[in-house]
């Protein structure tokens, strides 16, 4: 059954079909409850909305990339909030927030007790701490930053800024690889996990250096308090940031914690090869490493390691194997991925596990929203794709595409508190889809 439904992966077909496939396929194991999905458009008419954020009561933040963050109420009134330099319309706005290919606003979460304390959290590219190394490229100087807000009784407005991370690669951007465009590799996505700690996704910002140095925090996942303090109980190996969690990370986008264990995975872009699903280690490497003069290397494009060899080959299973690998098995500390793409790439972002009965054979299960970038032989297919995920986290017994019946390029993926399923879209929507 498992090879069966891996195959589903590469069908294209409606949602009736596919739903009668895998249907068929678990009613001949024990008739097991396969939920119908719907989709239906919830918002429309945003500008490359990435990120949302549910209160009990329906409310939803969102944010914009390049504009900034609004509010939907749970009575479907639209408030703007926070507005990015150049923007007009919102409550209030920042000009060292800035939009620059990847770079923006992006990840928002609210606080474990914002019933009582009316704080969210905000994860943005800026320019307001430069430092000391930013004398010279002082344009190109720029990195992302954590801030938390207070939120109106009204929700119509924002107050009380406070940054509480500060110094998320602030060097100056210069690079010129051909992939991902100005400001590449954020990460940038946000969440609460158990206890209420705030876990902070990074990317290594085609900086070849930041994703195994221990004391930068690109290519970094964080777990922090409220005021951007270390978790006590984080482990990263000795003389690293005590802030950091995990290391050794490409771009992740995608965060969630599996509901029968609170284990952190996450969803991580690849190099045109090998996107990956990672169950967390406390201190562990995700194993991406793309310096320059290591692991038999010589110089590379911008001290950037990351595309080499030319990613135009990408065609060539020989040149593919020879990449910068994704999950670098000379590194003693590396969390072994539980999925990856079979050595190509199809833009795995956003993550999310399926919650509520309503879910029925899904229920628990890690959703994954795909872009579809089809580049040198990678198939394209912008979905949402289901992983059962096995219990140890090395492994997964199955994956299929969501029977959605169209493709859009799924960048959020976040539960609201109806069990639904609410995603984000490049072309500008939200939608909710349902399971019943």
């Amino acid at each position: 059954m498992s090879k069966f439904v891996k195959l589903l992966l590469a069908v294209t077909t409606s949602t009736v079909m596919l739903t009668g496939l895998v249907s068929s396929v678990y009613a001949a194991e024990g008739g097991m409850n396969v939920p119908t999905i719907k989709s239906s458009e919830f918002m429309k008419g945003l500008e490359n909305p990435w990120d949302m954020a549910f209160l009990p009561d329906g409310t939803m933040f969102y944010t914009e990339k390049c504009k900034g963050l609004s509010v939907r109420t749970s009575s479907g009134d639209i408030n703007p909030l926070y507005g990015m330099k150049g923007t007009s319309g919102y409550g209030d706005s920042a000009d060292d927030l800035f939009c620059d290919g990847q770079a923006g606003m992006l990840g928002v979460v609210a606080d474990r007790n914002f019933d009582k304390n009316r704080t969210l959290y905000l994860y943005s590219s800026s320019t307001k701490y430069r430092g000391e190394g930013c004398k010279t490229n002082f344009e190109k100087c720029n990195g992302n930053i954590v801030m938390k807000f207070k939120v109106s009784d009204d929700l119509k407005s924002v107050s009380d800024r406070k940054d509480i991370v500060t110094d998320i690669q602030y060097k100056p951007f210069e690079s010129d690889q051909p992939f991902g465009g100005p400001g590449a590799h954020n990460g940038g996505r946000l969440r609460v996990g158990p206890g209420g700690y705030l876990w902070v996704t990074g990317g290594d910002r085609h900086r070849g250096v930041c994703p195994q140095d221990g004391q930068l925090l690109c290519g970094k996942v964080l777990r922090v308090d409220g005021d951007g303090n270390a978790h006590p109980e984080n482990n990263p190996p000795e003389g690293f940031d005590k802030r950091i969690y995990t290391y050794g990370h490409r771009n992740v986008q995608g965060i969630d914690f599996r509901p029968s264990d609170g284990r952190a995975f996450t969803a991580e872009h690849g190099p045109w090869h090998n996107d990956e699903i990672t169950a967390l280690v406390n201190g562990g490497n995700a194993g991406w490493d793309p310096a320059e003069k290591v692991a038999g290397r010589d110089a590379c494009p911008d001290k950037y390691c990351g595309y080499e060899p030319n990613q135009m080959d990408a065609v060539d299973p020989a040149v593919r194997a020879a990449y910068t690998p994704m999950s670098d098995t000379r590194f003693e500390d590396l969390m072994p991925a539980a999925w990856n793409n079979n050595g190509l790439s199809q833009g795995t972002g956003s993550a999310a596990f399926l919650k509520g009965k309503n879910w029925g054979i899904y229920e628990g299960r890690l959703t994954a929203g795909i872009m579809g970038i089809a580049f040198g032989g990678t198939p394209a297919g912008s979905r949402i794709d289901i992983y059962d995920i096995a219990a140890d986290g090395l492994s997964i017994k199955s994956a299929i595409k969501m029977p959605l019946g169209f493709s859009k390029r799924f960048r959020g993926l976040v539960m609201g508190p109806d069990n639904a399923l609410y995603a984000t879209t490049d072309e500008g929507e939200i939608y909710k889809i349902t399971a019943n």
